[in-house]
């Protein structure tokens, strides 16, 4: 189920013609045939080849010589059903009628095609990227979750069907997934990725993130999409790195903080200086507030159609509008207060003990059994309530071999800092 499709090999090789674009496409048509019957990570497109191969001819046309070809030429994209596209339905995993939800594209979408990018297709995701899961298996055992809500952008980067895809996170949608299926996923600073064109659950704390094979790819996909990207140099020095220790990290299981423990030594032999502090002693609290914020806000994106389709709402989406439904001004209020001194109270941390990053596992454990849940994104949570910029990048495998990943976090609007020092987290970790 697994195939090595790096971002940045991939558009180097169609940008210079080493990779003939149609045959390019012929060669992903037959790995869907055969990869994604059993995944299901995209939804179902009629005339989806021929789509592509007319829009790759129109492409090739329009850039017939390697040296004006930009940089992301001819590279597929999967797309989360809830981000518009112009051509495309946005049917969002639930069964409200497509002309109703469908609009105009979304923003990072259209940045992404006007870097030379073909969208392969819509990938699945759960209802209205809440919790409510679609088929999508995980590739590396599909009796398994991909994670959610982004499972199909996940599963379909693992599997090599796009060596890029898009995902969002409301608590830990794009991490979490990207844990579960062995690939690195990034979570930018809350609102450097324009969320314009994406159907909003919580529009306090959604964020546009991205999938990729490796952090080189996240390299040459974020300047693309992030606003006012600074190009910074190689670091020559390496970060050091904050361990948030009590309550947060005792959400995780027993097999999660063993191999963290693992990965925590490794970055050690590798150089990195590694801070243990007191962090996040109100987790529970913290936890509370970002859901109700989450169910007031969805509430008031859904109200209207959840006013003429409620009968059509999964249990678990339906649930959340009622929450919300219920809320007051002074839980939005407070819940966006508490975003801020999360926020403020992380960054104190990292200031008094000289931290560049946070550090930690990035799910409770690995990919659960089934797929009627998604998984916990409870590790995730906090990083998204602050909004602060997070990648995750794949750090070890259990007995049974199954991906285990580490998350972290820099200083809100240092995503740059994040995605070069990624690098060298990477290597450490695969070594």
């Amino acid at each position: 189920m697994l195939y090595q499709e790096p971002l940045a090999d991939v558009a180097d090789d169609l940008r210079s013609g080493r990779i003939d674009l149609d045959a390019y496409v012929d060669e992903l048509e037959e790995r869907a045939a055969a990869v994604d019957p059993d995944i299901e990570s995209l939804v179902a497109e009629d005339g989806r080849w021929e789509r592509l191969r007319d829009e790759a001819a129109a492409l090739a046309e329009r850039y017939p010589d390697p040296a004006d070809r930009p940089p992301l030429y001819g590279v597929p994209v999967g797309v989360k059903d809830i981000f518009h596209v112009e051509g495309l339905p946005t049917r969002a995993g639930s069964d409200l009628p497509p002309e109703v939800i469908t609009g105009e594209e979304a923003t990072a979408v259209t940045a992404l095609r006007r870097a030379g990018a073909l969208v392969l297709g819509k990938t699945v995701t759960t209802e209205f990227a809440h919790m409510s899961p679609g088929p999508t298996r995980n590739p590396h055992d599909t009796d398994r979750t991909p994670g959610g809500s982004s499972s199909g952008s996940a599963a379909a980067v693992a599997a090599g069907l796009c060596p890029v895809a898009f995902g969002t996170q409301t608590i830990g949608s794009v991490i979490r997934p990207a844990a579960f299926c062995g690939i690195v996923g990034y979570k930018p600073s809350f609102g450097r990725i324009s969320t314009d064109g994406v159907i909003p659950l919580s529009e306090s704390v959604d964020h546009v993130g991205v999938f990729t094979q490796d952090t080189a790819g996240l390299s040459l996909v974020s300047p693309l999409l992030c606003d006012s990207w600074r190009t910074l140099p190689a670091p020559t020095e390496m970060p050091t790195i904050g361990v948030p220790e009590g309550a947060y990290l005792e959400q995780a299981s027993d097999v999660a903080l063993d191999a963290f423990e693992d990965h925590l030594d490794a970055l050690i032999a590798a150089g990195y200086d590694v801070v243990r502090v007191d962090a996040m002693s109100d987790i529970d609290a913290v936890n509370e507030r970002h859901q109700r914020l989450v169910a007031a806000d969805a509430a008031v994106a859904h109200e209207d159609w959840y006013r003429e389709y409620g009968e059509r709402y999964a249990e678990e989406t339906s649930e959340l509008i009622t929450e919300g439904l219920e809320a007051t001004m002074e839980t939005v209020a407070v819940g966006r207060r508490s975003r801020g001194a999360l926020r403020r109270d992380l960054t104190d941390l990292m200031g008094e003990r000289e931290i560049d990053l946070w550090i930690a596992p990035a799910a409770p454990g690995p990919a659960p059994e089934g797929i009627d849940s998604t998984g916990d994104p409870i590790l995730n949570l906090p990083w998204t309530h602050s909004g602060l910029p997070t990648v995750t990048v794949p750090a070890s495998k259990t007995g049974e071999g199954l991906p285990l990943g580490v998350q972290f976090a820099g200083h809100l609007g240092a995503d740059e800092d994040v995605l070069r020092w990624s690098h060298g987290i990477s290597d450490a970790l695969s070594d």
